[in-house]
This record gives structure tokens, sequence and C-alpha cells, in this order.
């Protein structure tokens, strides 16, 4: 661990968030900062404060072996040439949340898993925020955790949503680690060079990845993991702390569980009820599967049961995912434009009983739609589904595969098209052919009815008709909300 920064010469590779926090704090230690960026990002560095320089361009990642230190961001492959070049030469090859974890006085709660690790994270915060609690949260949320190291104290606590690209080169893991449902993502490419294309060149090297955040652990830390998923069971042999499981499946010895309708804590043969389902104001089965995991974390640190109780009342989940937008003309609609995969699109159809209208698609991601596919087409209460961008061909592929009974109804116009399925006397309408999402948004009010729930879910990354998950969701928002001007 380096105690003493002065005058060393550090390269920080990647310009986002956590590269521009480790460039301030690093700088105000009095080392020598170069931040390697393809872009150029000259205006960003011109605001900072320190000795810090900018190298960008094609060969921005050349003599690595100049530095004493390099410090890679998450979105930055840790075994490219580059980086394995300069480590055979004894350059120090660190992450943010590796340097983090050397310099936290206090306690971390650590969250990771393909999804719902945000929410999870959200929850465990809030739930000891609202027991007074001295509590940080950072990570992947989006908070850089360096940001508020100077702040802590050895009473405070930190919790942080970890990705397997934080935690890939980690050699230290949280006091408490919590390690939801893992399932095969990361995995294709969305760029086609080096930095970025197949981050994991594997589903074995991403789980693995995964598991640092239990594989540093003592006999006196706390793993919670969701034994409802395969990869994070078997992930129990990989810690030596005490282990808490989450299911909402099957009753657990340790841990929390969705029996009866309600979500119960079982430590030591102690059996609390802690809520009733019904009473938990996030939608959706999955999510009681997050609330488990934040109800043992909780209790844990020592959260009293009643502050759980009146989080779980209150939260309303993080933006995009499943987030309620409005409720127009007894409709609700709900953004989950965080929903990037067919796994995250059933467990969002799953959340409603009511009549849903869906909007599935988006830009290539690899992944096989046809669990997706069979779910939709042997689903009860879908009344519509609006499908766009260049993977719906194939999500539409899918459900045809399982059903015999797929057939165009009628045309229009040009643009865009109706068809209708109908599969045991249970018929929902196809919609496809929008260009835009204000497009969407209108057909889809023209459909919906007072109880119907308007979803977007997409089952895909968003880089053919919109930057970023996040601006399709904000998009999605911003035209519901018209409909009620």
């Amino acid at each position: 661990m380096i105690t003493d920064w002065k005058n060393k010469k550090v390269a920080i590779i990647g310009y986002g968030v956590e590269g521009k926090s480790s460039a301030v704090y690093l700088a105000e230690k009095g080392a020598i900062i170069t931040i390697l960026d393809r872009q150029n990002v000259s205006d960003e560095i011109d605001k900072l404060i320190g000795n810090i320089t900018l190298r960008y361009g094609d060969d921005y990642l050349d003599n690595l072996e100049l530095f004493d230190v390099i410090i890679r961001s998450p979105g930055i492959k840790r075994n490219i040439s580059a980086l394995l070049k300069a480590e055979k030469k004894g350059i120090v090859i660190i992450s943010q949340t590796q340097l983090f974890f050397d310099l936290c006085p206090c306690k971390i709660i650590g969250v990771t898993g393909t999804k719902g690790k945000g929410t999870t994270a959200s929850l465990i915060y809030e739930m000891l925020k609202k027991d007074e609690k001295d509590v940080y949260i950072g990570g992947n949320i989006g908070n850089a955790p360096l940001d508020f190291l100077n702040k802590l104290t050895p009473q405070s606590i930190v919790v942080l949503e970890m990705s397997s690209y934080q935690l890939q080169d980690l050699t230290k893991s949280p006091h408490i680690a919590v390690m939801l449902m893992v399932t095969s993502e990361h995995l294709a490419p969305d760029r086609n060079d080096e930095l970025h294309q197949n981050y994991h060149e594997n589903l074995e090297e991403y789980v693995d990845a995964k598991r640092n955040i239990l594989r540093f652990q003592l006999s006196n830390d706390y793993a919670i993991i969701n034994r409802d998923y395969i990869a994070a069971n078997e992930s129990d042999t990989y810690t030596d702390g005490q282990v808490f499981r989450v299911s909402r499946e099957r009753q657990t010895e340790q841990g929390c569980y969705v029996r009866e309708n309600a979500i119960w804590l079982n430590r030591d043969g102690n059996e609390i009820k802690i809520i009733n389902t019904e009473d938990i104001l996030l939608p959706g089965g999955h999510n009681w599967e997050n609330v488990c995991a934040s109800v043992i974390a909780a209790s844990l640190i020592g959260v009293s049961n009643d502050s759980m109780r009146k989080v779980l009342k209150i939260f309303q989940g993080l933006p995009h995912r499943l987030e309620l937008i409005a409720n127009i003309g007894g409709a609700s609609y709900y953004n989950d434009s965080f929903s990037t995969t067919p796994e995250t699109a059933i467990a969002a159809i799953y959340a409603f009983s009511k009549p849903e209208i869906i909007i599935l698609g988006g830009a290539h991601k690899g992944s096989d739609f046809k669990e997706l596919g069979k779910v939709i087409s042997e689903s009860r209460n879908i009344k519509a589904i609006i499908g766009i961008g260049l993977e719906w061909p194939r999500i539409k592929q899918a459900i045809e595969l399982s059903s015999k009974d797929f057939r165009n109804k009628n045309l229009l116009g040009n643009n865009p098209r109706k068809s209708q399925y109908n599969k045991n006397n249970q018929k929902f309408e196809i919609i496809e052919g929008c260009k835009s999402m204000d497009q969407v948004v209108r057909l889809a009010s023209t459909i919906a009815e007072s109880g119907d729930v308007v979803l977007l879910s997409p089952a895909c990354s968003s880089f053919d008709m919109f930057p970023n998950y996040k601006v399709r969701g904000e998009q999605f928002s911003e035209e519901v909300r018209r409909l009620q001007k």
C-alpha cells in the first residue's frame, strides 16, 4: 500500500467519474498526474487544481513504463497488452476501488450482482440513514468514494455498489459482502477494440471477478448470498466469513426469505416477520430478493426492524429501474430503461399481474431471446408489445417460435404496422416500425386503459436509437409527462 504520494508519477487511464476523482485526490497528495484518455478532455482537465496534464489520441497508452503507478478506471480491461507490458516492468497497477479499500478507516458493505445491486445498495443506505447511522454510498452507483474519504471516521459505514470491473483486481473484500443474482451479462462485444470488446472473455471469468467480493473476507466478516441462482449459491466456498442466504423460493436457516406473502429474517433460529410483501412499495417479486439482502445487511449493522419497515414502505427505487413515472387515465407508466437483458425484461413482465403494454427492443448485445419469447407467448396479461430497434426482429422471431399461431393481421399505413398474436385464446397486438420515443408513447397511450401498465423494459442496450439507457429512459419519461399536459 502506498502511503506517500508526493512526486509519484501517476497515470490515470480513463477520465470518467472515478478518473477525475482519483486525479483530484492524488494531486492534493502531491502526486504528478497524467490523465490518459483517447478523447481530448483538456477543457475538463484545465478546471482541476494540481500538477495534472493530459495525454490523448491513438497513442495515449504508449510508454506506460515511465510512470510509478497506473490507476485503471473500471471500464478499462485489466488484461490489455499495454497494462500487461507495464506490469512486467514492475509498474504498480491498481484501481480506485483498491485505493479506497486501502485507505478507508471504517466498515464497508459491498453489493454486487448482475442486476439489483444499485437498488440493494440504495435500500441498505436508506435503512442505515433512517436509523441515523453515519453512512455514505458510492461506487458503481455514480459517487466516487474518494470524494468522501476525508469525511470518514472509524464509526462511519460505507455502502458500495460494485461491478465486476471494479472487483476484478481487488485484493481486499468488504466487511459485509452481498452477492445477488449472477447471469451472463458483459460478455458480448459493444465496441470493436481491445479496450472494450468482450470485457469478460467468458462466464467463468465474469463470475470469478464477482467472487472477489468474498474471496478476501476474514472469519469476523459476513457474506450474504442469493441461494436461488447457482453461480451465486456456489460462491459460499470462496469466503471465510459467516454466510447468510437470501431466497424467495425457500426458507433458510441463516438468512432472509419470502414465505406466506411476507419477508422473514432468521438469525440463529430466531425468526422475525419484517413486513408483508403487499406493503413493499417496490414492484416485482425479483425486488423481494433485493429487499431480503438489504434486511440482512441492515440487521448485521444493528438497524432496527422499525427503520427497515419505514424505508420499505416508501422506497420507490432508482431512476430507470421499474420507476413509476405517472398514472394517466388510470394507466400506470413505468420506466425500466435500465433493463438491457432478456432476464431483466422477464423480471419486469412478472412484476405485474395487470394488463401490460410492453416496449421491447434496442441494439445488439448478443442476447438469447428464447426464454423471453416463451414467457411472452405464455403470458396471460400482455395486452400489446411495441417493438423497436435493431434487435426487435430477433425478439419477434423468438415469440413466433414459441407459438404455432402467429400471423400478421393488418397494416396501419406504411409506418407503424400492427400484427396480432393469438395462443390459447390469449390475444395481444404487436406494433412495430416506430422511429422515435414520442411516437412509441403516443401509440401506447391510444391502447392503454384504466388498470393497464405501460412498461418500457427493452431487454436490449440503447445505442441504435439513443446514446445510452439514461437518455432512452429520460425521453420516455418526458413523453409520458407530456401526456398529462
